[in-house]
């Protein structure tokens, strides 16, 4: 996953939004109801921590793993609970030197992955490091939504000192999105300082998850409309994917 060091500075802000209490109940709810061997849970790509410290608060065991150094040194500054462990590994490059029980990966992570042979890579390596009968939960956007909705679109963001200028790039080839954020910040004076990231994120139709995740050792065991237990339509602009390892 490439990008976000400047990102990383201002994503809380950016995300500020994003209902973490909500989502850590739903991932939650989920594992509970399908049914876990253990406890032992992967958070790949976990960025600033926010889900992490709410999914360690609901009693689960919990390794962060992010490729982002300076997503982890955020997430770490906030580390209230000495039962979480961050390590900075990407989600192509899972190595635990042991097994988990349950892995997720939150906020079309899998998204930001660079190709479909990397996602297959990532699932073949969060098999590896799972104990069977482990579950595997991940939320990812759509094609639809790349097409329809970030599609060519330009977004800002004006926050707290921070002034956000996103736009989007999309790609029919593989209906991927390039994105570009230029990042203003306010000086004390009243000045601002100017920052640059880009990354990308593509898209793969529900049934090449599916073939993939079986290629890769799990079964799937249900697949909803993000946040809810509904089945997905052809207009649903993210997906939740829970499996199996068999």
């Amino acid at each position: 996953m490439a990008g976000y060091g400047e990102f990383a500075e201002v994503y809380d802000l950016l995300t500020e939004n994003v209902p973490y209490d909500e989502i850590a109940e739903y991932y939650d709810g989920l594992i509970k109801s399908v049914g876990a061997p253990g406890m032992l849970l992967l958070d790949m790509g976990c960025g600033t921590g926010n889900l992490t410290m709410r999914l360690a608060a609901r009693g689960y065991d919990v390794i962060a793993s992010d490729a982002s150094a300076e997503m982890l040194s955020i997430a770490a500054s906030k580390l209230t609970d000495s039962s979480i462990q961050y390590i900075c590994q990407s989600m192509t490059e899972t190595d635990l030197y042991g097994a988990v029980d349950i892995a997720v990966s939150t906020l079309d992570s899998v998204n930001h992955l660079e190709s479909e042979k990397e996602i297959a890579l990532c699932f073949t390596k969060t098999a590896q490091n799972m104990n069977r009968g482990g579950l595997f939960l991940f939320d990812v956007n759509t094609v639809y939504k790349h097409r329809s909705v970030l599609a060519e679109n330009t977004f800002i963001y004006d926050v707290d000192g921070v002034y956000c200028a996103w736009q989007n790039k999309y790609s029919p080839e593989d209906d991927s999105v390039g994105i570009e954020l230029d990042l203003f910040y306010e000086n004390p004076d009243g000045s601002y300082d100017r920052g640059y990231e880009s990354f990308r994120e593509i898209a793969l139709p529900q049934e090449r998850y599916m073939a993939l995740l079986q290629q890769a050792g799990f079964e799937v065991v249900n697949i909803y409309e993000y946040l809810t237990r509904e089945l997905p339509t052809e207009t649903s602009e993210k997906l939740m994917f829970v499996a199996r390892k068999l």
